[in-house]
């Protein structure tokens, strides 16, 4: 089973997130921060991670940053989840590494169609 790591500082996106993933067949693994992601991205290698951008400490951009440095883990593709959605953000987002980008709040459809495409 595909394992997909969602890092989000917030529980109602995390619950929601994790619903819809395990409903469609998907082995969910939690972060709530970048620390914390990093830490579990190390130990169970998911097929994906869903990050959220803003979070408290380790923001998403930060952790983004220490995983593309960590040979065993700088592969796996990485999607921003944000509320992030001014003009260039989308742009700074995928400049710093990131492989897709979605906007809060999340549409449904389009997560899974670049979940199905990344996995």
């Amino acid at each position: 089973m595909r394992k997909i790591l969602i890092v989000d500082d917030n529980e109602s996106n995390i619950k929601f997130l994790r619903i819809l993933l395990s409903k469609t067949g998907y082995n969910v693994l939690e972060a709530n921060n970048g620390k914390d992601a990093i830490d579990l991205a190390i130990k169970e290698t998911p097929s994906l991670i869903l990050m959220d951008i803003m979070m408290p400490g380790l923001d998403g951009f930060e952790a983004l940053k220490i995983l593309k440095s960590l040979n065993n883990v700088k592969n796996i593709p990485v999607i921003a989840i944000t509320a992030l959605a001014m003009k260039g953000d989308k742009e700074k987002i995928l400049d710093a590494g990131f492989i897709d980008y979605i906007s809060k709040p999340v549409d449904y459809k389009e997560l899974l169609e670049k979940i199905k495409r990344l996995t």
